[in-house]
């Protein structure tokens, strides 16, 4: 992992360089024009790592928040020009493309141009389409009636998904009705200042059945106890490393996995609060590691997030090759997985190949 980090800011740059040399090349401009075209596409990407040092945070809240959709945006729109100046150049290797095609062409500017902008306005559009995935619970153990849950991770909220799209969201999860809503962490995004500037606790405190959730990568980079606070004000039990019992079921929260130190799902399983004999149990955990762990401690149901499911295609077969589930339902054993694509998202607001989502399912005893 160290070695990655180490690694990609060179990829970066490399990346970087690539796609000037060939913007310079195509675009049909004098050199200053050229200049200022190249020197924008670059200011807008270091916006990105403005923002992961949080030199938004003293900016008008309105600025911030046009800062951080630019920078995050530019690193998803590099990726998509880097793969179209490569299909030319591997088109250009094989004789299909024409040198003419890449050097000071309208026409290749004007079809890139169109397409980038085509394929951008498609991704947020699917963005902003929520998908109501459904899933059937059953269990032979005791239950004192069937229970709707509504389930969502990943909301990221901050700069980017700011108050007006939180209440969005609470009216979703309150038109199903449920008996429990749960969320598999990341409720914040990374700062704290929108979150508190614009009250963002009062919107959960509308949600008409009892939350529980559990803590992700990105409480930690607002600051974990910043965090719990802001669970205690929107009237979330957040469970960390905790159990609970509620309506003949037991919930278990992990802690994150950036705490090294948190305990074990089967000492959480075993724990004397959690020791209710043939309770149906579900955990909430975050990333979705060593699925094995979770199955050999008998859980009968994990529901987790994190991985976005790439986000856009094609970092969805990263994150496929990643994680033994990555998205969707799944099983192991007599263990049944949920991982979650996200009903929020980080960055720009794109969902290409992807979607974003939140879970209703039903428990109900076996026939």
């Amino acid at each position: 992992m160290r070695y990655m980090f180490l690694v990609f800011p060179f990829l970066m740059l490399a990346a970087i360089v690539y796609l000037a040399w060939h913007l310079w090349c195509l675009l049909p401009l004098g050199a200053g024009w050229k200049s200022v075209v190249i020197a924008l596409g670059v200011c807008a990407f270091l916006l990105l790592f403005l923002g992961f040092a949080r030199k938004f945070d003293s900016m008008p809240l309105w600025l911030a928040s046009t800062c951080y959709e630019i920078g995050t945006s530019s690193i998803f729109v590099m990726l998509y020009m880097f793969m179209m100046f490569l299909v030319l150049d591997l088109g250009r290797l094989v004789r299909l493309v024409p040198r003419d095609w890449l050097y000071a062409n309208w026409t290749t500017t004007g079809v890139l141009a169109a397409l980038l902008v085509g394929i951008f306005v498609y991704g947020n559009l699917h963005y902003n389409n929520k998908v109501r995935a459904h899933i059937e619970l059953t269990t032979d153990k005791p239950l004192q009636k069937e229970l709707k849950l509504v389930m969502a991770s990943d909301l990221h909220i901050g700069y980017h998904n700011r108050r007006s799209e939180l209440a969005r969201w609470i009216d979703l999860i309150n038109a199903e009705q449920p008996d429990i809503v749960l969320i598999a962490g990341d409720i914040i995004d990374g700062s704290m200042r929108p979150i508190v500037e614009e009250h963002m606790a009062e919107e959960f405190r509308r949600l008409k059945a009892p939350v529980y959730a559990c803590l992700g990568n990105h409480e930690y980079f607002s600051g974990d106890e910043a965090a719990v606070q802001f669970y205690k004000e929107a009237g979330i039990c957040l469970l960390r490393d905790s159990v609970v019992e509620v309506n003949s079921i037991r919930i278990i929260g992990r802690d994150d996995r950036m705490n090294i130190r948190r305990k074990s799902v089967n000492e959480l399983v075993k724990a004397p609060s959690g020791a209710v004999g043939g309770s149906y149990t579900i955990v909430l955990d975050h990333q979705p590691y060593h699925l094995d762990r979770t199955e050999a401690a008998g859980v009968d149901f994990q529901f987790s997030g994190h991985t976005h499911h790439g986000q856009v295609w094609p970092i969805s077969w990263i994150t496929d090759a990643i994680y033994e589930c990555s998205f969707g339902e799944y099983q192991r054993g007599k263990t049944r997985f949920y991982v979650s694509s996200g009903l929020g998202i980080w960055g720009g607001k794109f969902r290409i190949g992807t979607c974003s989502e939140y879970v209703v399912a039903t428990l109900k005893h076996k026939e």
